[in-house]
C-alpha cells in the first residue's frame, strides 16, 4: 500500500547488516517516511530492519537471543494490533483470551504462565518503554504499531524490569519531521466496528515533533443470554488515545515524552459452562467488565562519541472492575465483584557505549527502580434471594455479603549490567550479571462478613504482613558468525520470579509465597541460504525451575487461597522460517516444541502428589504458517494456520477441563490502489470450538471456562496520506 504499484518486500542479508528491500512504483511513498523528496522513482529503496532487543539498533540476525521480530509491512499485512495476534505469530508463546473480551488474560512463554496471577508477571510486557502489570490490565488495542519484538528466555541484564520467561516489546510509531497520516476503517461480525487513526508532523522543522493515534471499536457479545431474552453478554465498547512529542535540540540530544489513555466499558468477563452449547448462556444476571487505564513516559536520550546515557521515567495507572454472576445459573445465587487498581512509577537509568561504536568491546551498565502499589478496593461475593440452594447455613442468607478491602507496595531496587567482548571479528563473548531486591509489604487487608442489618463481622486483619526477595541473576553468552550467512550461539542465563504477599489471601497461612528461581540453557543457529529467499532459525533450550509458584483457587469466589512451591522442568525447540520464492510472495513458518512438567510438587493443603503433571497453560506444540503473495496490479492474498498443543488449565490435569490439540484458519484478500487499500478478512474460517481457560468451580466441581473466539469476517479499508 502507499504506492502506484503496491510494494513488494524480500529479505536481503550482507556481512553487516539485515535489510527488508521494497521495490516501490513511486517514490516518497508512505511506507518510507524518510525518502528523500528528490528520490529518483526507479529506484529501489531499503528499509533497514534493527532492533533494540539488546538496548542498542542491531540486525536481529547478530542477537545471540531466540528472538523474534514483526516489522511494520508484517504487522499491517497480518493486521496485528493485540498481544493476542502477536502470539499467534510466534513460537512457544500463547496467549488465552476469553473470547476476544478486554477481561483477565492468561499467556506463556516457553510453558512459564501467570497461573500465579498473584505475583509479578514472568513476562516483561513493554509499550514504548512503559511496563505493563496483571493479567486484568494487559488486553488492549495497539494501532499504530512500528515493530514488536518478541525475546524468548530470561531477560535481565539488559532491560529495567527483570523477566523470568521473556520480553514482548511494543514500539509504536515515531513522530516524524514530515506530515503524514493513516487510518483505517473495518466492519464485521456482530456488529464489529473499529476505526483507526494516526498524524504526525512537525510543530518545529527538524526540531520538534508530534504524533496522536488512537482507535475506536465496539461489537455485540458472541454469548446470548436466553434467559435475558438474548441480551448481549460479553459486548465491547471503548477507545484509547496515543500522544507523542519527540524534541531534538542537537544532534546529542533526543528527549520525547508520551501519554496514553484508554475507556472501556465491556460486558462482563465470559466465565461460563463448559456445554454443547458455547455461545447460549442462561443466567439471571449479565454483569460488565470495565478497564481504565492512563500512562505517561519521559525519555531522555544523550549520545557522543564515546557514550550513550538514557533515563526513562514512567507512570501507569489502571483500574479494573468486574461483576459477575455468582452461580452461573438463572437462579438469584448473588454475584461476584472485584474492584482493583494498580499505579506503577518506575525509574530507568543506563550508561552504555555507542552504538555505532567500533571497538571490540560494547558495554552497558544501568540501575532500576519501581514502585507498584496494588489496591483492592472492594472484592467478594454478595448473596441472592436464592442463596440457600448454592449454600449451607448459616452463610445463605439472602443479602448477606463478603468484602476484601487491602493495600499492597512492591518496591524493587536492581543494578544491572553487560560486557561484550570480540577476540576476533568473527566470535563474540558476553557476560551480564543483574542484583535485584524486591520488597513486597501488605499496608492493609480487611475482611468483613455483613448480614442484612447487622454490622459488619471481621473476618481477618493482615496489616504489615511482609516479604523481602533477593537474587544474583548472572548470564553468559557466546555467538560465533560461521559465514556471512550463518551465526551460532550459546546461553546461559539465571531466571528470577520475586516472591512476595498474597493479597487475595483468606486467611494466615496462605498470606506469604517463596520466589521462582531458574537456569536456563539454549543453543542456536541463525541462517539465510539460496540468495537469501531462505531464512531459517532453530533454537533448543531447557530450563530447571526452583521453587515453581503453584496457585490454587477457590471453587466459589475464584480467588486465590494458597501460593505454594514445587520444581518443574521446561525443555524444548524453536524453528522459525521465511522464503520468497518468487517476486510477490512470502512464505513465513514457525513451530515451538514444548515438554513442561512438575519434577517435584505436592499441595500442601491435600497431599496430592502432581509430580510428572504438566504445567497449566503449557502446549505441547504450537505452529504458524502463512502464505502472502501480493501483485503487481493490487491484488493481495494472505492465509494463515495456526495450531495449538493439548492445553492443561490446572495443576491436576484434569481431563474434564484439557483442550485438545486444533487448528485455525484466517484469510485475507484485498486490493491495493495508489495509497490506499480494501480487504475482505475471514479468522477462524472452520470455526473451531476450543477452550482458552478453564476451572472446575462450584461446590459439586462444574466445568467452566471461556471459549475462543469464533468465526468472525467483515472487510477492511486502509489509508496512508
Amino acid at each position: 500500500m502507499g504506492t502506484t504499484a503496491p510494494p513488494t518486500a524480500t529479505v536481503i542479508t550482507t556481512e553487516t547488516q539485515l535489510a527488508l528491500q521494497v521495490t516501490s512504483g513511486e517514490a516518497n511513498s508512505p511506507e518510507n517516511a524518510d525518502a528523500s523528496e528528490n528520490a529518483d522513482t526507479s529506484e529501489d529503496t531499503e528499509l533497514e530492519i534493527t532492533v533494540t532487543a539488546q538496548r542498542r539498533e542491531e540486525n536481529p540476525q547478530d542477537v545471540p537471543i531466540s528472538l523474534t521480530v514483526l516489522t511494520e509491512p508484517e504487522i499491517e499485512d497480518a493486521d496485528v494490533t493485540s498481544f493476542e495476534k502477536v502470539a499467534g505469530n510466534t513460537p512457544n508463546f500463547n496467549w488465552f483470551s476469553p473470547t476476544d473480551s478486554r477481561s483477565f488474560s492468561f499467556y506463556s512463554v516457553r510453558g512459564l504462565s501467570n497461573f500465579n496471577f498473584a505475583s509479578r508477571d514472568s513476562v516483561g510486557f513493554f509499550v514504548d518503554d512503559v511496563p505493563l502489570d496483571y493479567g486484568g490490565t494487559l488486553e488492549s488495542d495497539f494501532p499504530d504499531l512500528e515493530r514488536v519484538e518478541i525475546l524468548r528466555g530470561p531477560q535481565n541484564t539488559l532491560y529495567g524490569r527483570s523477566a523470568q520467561a521473556g520480553v514482548v516489546n511494543l514500539i509504536t510509531r515515531k513522530p516524524t519531521n514530515d506530515f503524514e497520516g493513516n487510518a483505517a476503517l473495518s466492519f464485521g461480525s456482530e456488529n464489529n466496528l473499529n476505526l483507526r487513526a494516526g498524524i504526525s508532523g512537525p510543530l518545529i522543522e527538524d526540531a520538534l515533533f508530534f504524533r496522536l493515534a488512537g482507535t475506536f471499536g465496539r461489537r455485540d457479545g458472541f454469548y446470548n443470554n436466553l434467559f435475558l431474552d438474548g441480551e448481549e453478554f460479553d459486548e465491547k465498547l471503548g477507545g484509547n488515545i496515543r500522544g507523542k512529542l519527540l524534541w531534538t535540540p542537537s544532534d546529542r540530544w533526543e528527549i520525547s515524552f508520551n501519554a496514553f489513555y484508554e475507556n472501556n466499558q465491556d460486558g462482563t468477563y465470559p466465565f461460563v459452562p463448559l456445554d454443547d452449547t458455547p455461545f447460549e448462556i442462561e443466567q439471571d444476571f449479565n454483569g460488565f467488565n470495565t478497564l481504565k487505564t492512563n500512562s505517561q513516559a519521559l525519555k531522555i536520550i544523550y549520545r557522543d562519541d564515546n557514550v550513550q546515557a538514557t533515563s526513562i521515567s514512567t507512570r501507569r495507572f489502571s483500574e479494573f472492575n468486574v461483576q459477575t454472576d455468582l452461580d452461573q445459573s438463572t437462579i438469584d445465587g448473588g454475584f461476584f465483584e472485584n474492584d482493583n487498581a494498580s499505579t506503577i512509577f518506575s525509574q530507568e537509568l543506563r550508561i552504555q557505549s555507542p552504538d555505532d561504536s567500533e571497538s571490540r568491546w560494547q558495554w552497558l551498565i544501568g540501575g532500576y527502580f519501581e514502585s507498584r502499589t496494588f489496591d483492592e478496593n472492594g472484592r467478594g461475593v454478595r448473596l441472592g434471594n436464592d442463596a440457600g440452594l448454592i449454600l449451607p447455613a448459616p452463610l445463605n442468607v439472602p443479602g448477606a455479603r463478603t468484602e476484601s478491602f487491602g493495600e499492597l507496595v512492591d518496591t524493587t531496587f536492581a543494578g544491572f549490567g553487560q560486557v561484550s567482548y570480540r577476540p576476533v571479528d568473527a566470535l563474540r563473548l558476553t557476560v551480564g550479571l543483574r542484583y535485584e531486591n524486591v520488597s513486597s509489604v501488605l499496608n492493609s487487608l480487611r475482611q468483613v462478613l455483613t448480614f442484612p442489618g447487622a454490622p459488619p463481622i471481621p473476618l481477618g486483619n493482615f496489616d504489615g504482613t511482609e516479604q523481602t526477595s533477593t537474587a544474583l541473576l548472572p548470564r553468559f553468552a557466546i555467538d560465533y558468525q560461521l559465514s556471512p550467512n550463518a551465526t551460532v550461539y550459546g546461553t546461559v542465563a539465571r531466571g528470577f520470579r520475586p516472591g512476595g504477599v498474597n493479597i487475595f489471601a483468606d486467611d494466615a497461612t496462605s498470606l506469604v509465597y517463596e520466589p521462582e528461581r531458574s537456569w536456563n540453557f539454549e543453543v542456536g543457529v541463525k541462517s539465510n541460504w539460496l540468495d537469501n529467499r531462505l531464512g531459517i532459525n532453530l533454537s533448543l533450550f531447557t530450563n530447571s525451575i526452583e521453587d515453581y509458584q503453584v496457585i490454587t483457587v477457590d471453587p466459589i469466589t475464584f480467588t486465590p487461597v494458597g501460593i505454594f512451591n514445587g520444581d518443574a522442568n521446561v525443555k524444548g525447540l524453536e524453528l522459525e522460517m521465511r522464503a520468497t520464492p518468487v517476486e510477490g510472495l512470502d512464505l513465513t513458518a514457525s513451530l515451538g516444541l514444548l515438554d513442561a512438567e512438575f519434577t517435584d510438587f505436592t499441595d500442601v493443603a491435600t497431599g496430592t502428589d502432581f509430580t510428572g503433571n504438566r504445567l497449566p497453560y503449557s502446549p505441547s506444540f504450537t505452529f504458524n504458517v502463512a502464505a502472502q503473495y501480493r501483485s503487481s496490479f493490487g491484488l493481495f492474498v494472505r492465509g494463515e494456520v495456526q495450531g495449538v498443543g493439548e492445553t492443561f488449565f490446572e495443576e491436576a490435569n484434569a481431563q474434564n477441563i484439557r483442550q485438545g490439540a486444533y487448528v485455525l484458519v484466517n484469510a485475507r484478500l484485498g486490493y491495493e490502489f495508489g495509497s490506499s487499500g480494501i480487504f475482505l478478512f475471514a479468522n477462524n474460517l472452520f470455526d473451531t470450538r476450543y477452550v482458552t481457560q478453564a476451572f472446575n468451580l462450584g461446590v459439586a466441581g462444574v466445568a467452566s471456562g471461556s471459549y475462543g473466539t469464533p468465526r468472525t469476517f467483515g472487510v477492511q479499508f486502509r489509508t496512508r496520506f
